[in-house]
């Protein structure tokens, strides 16, 4: 191709026993001079699934209605070092220069030595983002709550199809998710080791920070949570070791975590040069995100909202309905569980409620001063990881309690879990490669969701709409490839269906001379141009895409 950017143009006795593993017992292995325990085990295994998986399944996903820009912007990133720093396009194209373009970046020059497809490679690259959310949930939730608690995290992660969906071909919103989770685990860990945290430890805060930053401009919140809990330490100190004391530590601690600001700053200069050239340029990123203006309206519960305007319920709600049924649950748990002041033995409490910040500051902030946000939740998926830390300590809470009632009643939340699990990761193998329209019971599923609520706002399905139709077509004639090029028109983003277009398919922009149209339903078009229908792609119930023939209409077919 021309350009490096396609374009638009049954067990006995003694095992069951062992199969029963209550939290408290501190069953481990010892290799390498480690020592794992059962559930670390388990998460290596369910880590190394997920990383099968994701090699499996990341060419069936489609292209974003984001992903062309932002494949663009790291392009012209990756020109301007090549360039000698002449080329400076990347920071006057559209609005990207007020992003971090750490992900398109590394894209861009994965996609010089990569065999797949341009868009292949970066969901791939997605998708193993992904899964390092899933290692950093897992190392979180073991820090909160215990190795249990770990795993716990990792799977409610893993099955929460908001986050999974969105890995694969959301170039954003998932690498901040993932960027924030680590900034958020490195700064759990300095926080555990006030007054004097270890330098590496310190390092790799800076690091987690700039990687965050270097996505999005509001990773920033994580500074202010470093400044909410190191006031509360140095608050509790001050009363048990005086002034002098508290005085000096700040002091010994001042250096240290400026030198992690600057570490920070060092990694944004390299995957967001824009913002270092002027040091007011990630506040002028802040305020205009904080007021950006854009002509788009998202559906919710039934209703068209603008959004620039959108209701104070908007974001609980979609967290509501998006987030499968066992996290509210676990979620709801340890909500119960403070109310009540209970809390495990081997959970850490600074560790805890650093977690509930990270998770519930954004939703108030939203609720209070309503910024703009459209498309779900997906501008807000960052706030998933450390909710479903919290969910994992709420339900090893309802486990720790079932089995303090007997084996046999933590056997049998042991079980309900599994099936849980079973049931959700048959639903999103059911949703694949669709996942991110997934909805609870609390709406009906996803059948119940397509009327009031987003489905596929990104074109994802029209990759499926363009392999049924191509399918069609070679039935038609006989398995071979028809006499001439098959003309297609495209409701929706071109690129979404002409990158996987057969040589013998072409876009077309006249719908008077189109063979077949491919459609969205989140556009009218799907119910206002006329044809025969050739294949729906549907999933519950929901229909997603039409593809329809077009071949012998007298006119453009408008109703």
């Amino acid at each position: 191709m021309t350009s490096p950017i396609p374009s638009s143009p049954a067990m006995g006795d003694e095992a069951s026993q062992a199969a029963y593993i209550p939290a408290d017992v501190p069953l481990t292995v010892a290799i390498a001079g480690a020592r794992w325990t059962v559930w670390d085990g388990a998460v290596r295994l369910i880590l190394f699934a997920a990383f099968v998986l994701v090699v499996l399944t990341f060419p069936d996903f489609g292209i974003t209605h984001d992903e062309e820009v932002q494949a663009i912007y790291g392009e012209k990133l990756l020109s301007w070092y090549l360039s000698g720093f002449a080329d400076r396009s990347a920071f006057n194209y559209l609005d990207l220069f007020w992003y971090g373009g750490l992900f398109d970046l590394v894209a861009a020059i994965l996609n010089k030595v990569s065999p797949f497809g341009y868009y292949e490679t970066r969901h791939l690259l997605g998708g193993l983002v992904g899964v390092g959310g899933l290692f950093l949930a897992w190392r979180l939730g073991r820090l909160a709550g215990g190795p249990r608690a770990g795993m716990l995290a990792t799977v409610l992660l893993a099955m929460t199809p908001a986050y999974i969906g969105h890995s694969f071909n959301n170039p954003k919103d998932v690498p901040f998710a993932v960027g924030m989770l680590w900034a958020l685990y490195a700064l759990a860990r300095v926080v555990i080791e006030l007054p004097r945290p270890r330098t590496r430890t310190v390092a790799w805060f800076g690091v987690a920070l700039g990687v965050a930053l270097s996505i999005r401009v509001g990773a920033l919140l994580i500074i202010g949570y470093l400044g909410l809990a190191v006031l509360a330490h140095f608050g509790l100190r001050l009363r048990m070791a005086g002034w002098d004391r508290t005085r000096r530590q700040v002091g010994a601690l001042t250096p240290r975590m400026l030198g992690a600001l600057a570490l920070a700053w060092a990694v944004i200069a390299l995957f967001w040069p824009w913002a270092v050239q002027d040091p007011l340029n990630p506040v002028r990123a802040l305020s205009h995100f904080s007021r950006y203006d854009i002509d788009i309206e998202s559906m919710f519960a039934g209703r068209l909202v603008p959004a620039t305007n959108l209701p104070a319920l908007y974001l609980p709600g979609y967290l509501a309905v998006t987030l499968p049924e066992a996290v509210l649950v676990g979620f709801a748990a340890l909500a119960g569980g403070l109310a009540l002041r209970r809390r495990r033995p081997d959970e850490d409490g600074r560790v805890v409620a650093l977690t509930l910040l990270a998770a519930l500051f954004p939703i108030a902030f939203f609720i209070v001063f309503r910024p703009t946000a459209y498309d779900g939740l997906r501008h807000f998926l960052f706030v998933i990881p450390p909710i479903a830390v919290l969910s994992a300590l709420g339900l090893e809470r309802l486990w720790a309690w079932a089995e303090s009632r007997s084996r046999k009643a933590g056997r049998a939340f042991a079980a309900l879990l599994l099936g849980a699990a079973v049931i959700q990761g048959t639903l999103i193998a059911r949703l694949h490669p669709d996942e991110y329209i997934y909805y609870n019971a609390l709406v009906g599923g996803v059948r119940g969701a397509a009327s009031g609520w987003e489905l596929d706002y990104w074109s994802n399905s029209m990759h499926e709409a363009t392999d049924r139709l191509a399918d069609a077509v070679l039935l038609e004639n006989g398995g071979k490839p028809p006499a001439r090029p098959v003309k297609v028109d495209i409701c929706g983003n071109g690129l979404s269906a002409s990158y996987f277009f057969p040589r013998w398919m072409v876009e077309t922009q006249s719908l008077a001379d189109a063979d077949y149209i491919i459609c969205f339903t989140q556009a009218d078009c799907w119910q206002t141009w006329r044809g025969r229908p050739v294949a729906e792609i549907t999933r519950f119930g929901a229909l997603l895409s039409v593809v329809k023939d077009r071949r012998g209409l007298p006119d453009p077919g408008r109703e």
